[in-house]
C-alpha cells in the first residue's frame, strides 16, 4: 500500500509565510507547530542543513524560540522522511531549498497533508528568491509578514545587507541585514546597487 493511500480523501494545501528578514516568519511558523500539538496533529519540521546560525538541529526564531527539526541536505530527502501518520509538514528557510522544492510540496499537498512554508520571498538585492515565487503562485493560503524599517520606523519589506559581501547567499542576523521599507532599500554605506549583478540561487 501506498504510505499516502490513507490520505486520498482528504483535501491537501500549501501555506506560505513570506516577508523580509526580521518580520516573524519563523515565530509564525513555530506558532503553527504549536497549534498542531495543541490539536494532537502529527507534524513534522524541516530546515535545509545549510542554515546553522542558531542551530544545527532547530528551527530558531531571531527571537530565540526554537522547535527540534530534521535538517536535510535536498528537497527530495523531506519526501524520504515523510512518515504515514504525518498530517502537518512544517518547512522553514524554504529559498534555501533547490526547485525540487516545488514538487515536493505539490505531492505532499495532494496526498492529503498541509504544507506549511517559511521562507524569504526576496534576496538582498530585492529580487524574488529561488523556488518562492512558484511557491506562492500554487499555495491556498498566503501570509505576508512585515518587519518594521530601521531607518524610518514604517513597515519593512526589504532585506538590507549591511556589510561588504558579493555572496548570493550569506548567513547573518543583526550584524549583516536590517530590514528597510522601499523608500530607503539601498540607503546607507553598504547597498546593493554598489555591488557588481550576480545571478540569484
Amino acid at each position: 500500500m501506498n504510505k499516502f493511500s490513507r490520505f486520498h480523501m482528504r483535501p491537501g494545501w500549501i501555506e506560505v509565510i513570506v516577508g523580509c528578514m526580521f518580520s516573524g516568519k519563523t515565530e509564525e511558523l513555530l506558532t503553527e507547530i504549536r497549534r498542531c500539538r495543541i490539536a494532537k496533529q502529527n507534524f513534522q519540521l524541516f530546515k535545509p542543513k545549510t542554515d546553522n546560525r542558531y542551530s544545527d538541529t532547530d528551527v530558531a526564531s531571531h527571537n530565540k524560540n526554537s522547535w527540534p527539526s530534521q535538517d536535510v541536505h535536498s528537497s527530495g530527502e523531506i519526501l524520504d522522511s515523510l512518515l504515514p501518520n504525518t498530517h502537518v509538514v512544517a518547512i522553514d528557510e524554504t529559498q534555501f531549498f533547490d526547485f525540487g522544492i516545488i514538487e515536493v510540496c505539490t505531492t505532499i499537498a495532494n496526498s492529503g497533508k498541509r504544507v506549511i512554508l517559511a521562507g524569504l520571498d526576496t534576496d538582498w538585492r530585492g529580487r524574488p528568491f529561488g523556488p518562492m515565487p512558484q511557491l506562492l503562485a500554487i499555495a491556498e493560503v498566503v501570509k505576508k509578514q512585515y518587519a518594521i524599517c530601521m531607518v524610518c520606523g514604517d513597515p519593512a519589506t526589504r532585506t538590507q545587507r549591511i556589510v561588504a559581501a558579493e555572496d548570493d547567499i550569506l548567513l547573518g542576523s543583526t550584524e549583516a541585514y536590517e530590514a528597510c521599507c522601499r523608500t530607503h532599500f539601498d540607503s546607507g554605506s553598504i547597498s546593493a546597487q554598489h555591488l557588481p549583478p550576480t545571478i540569484s540561487p
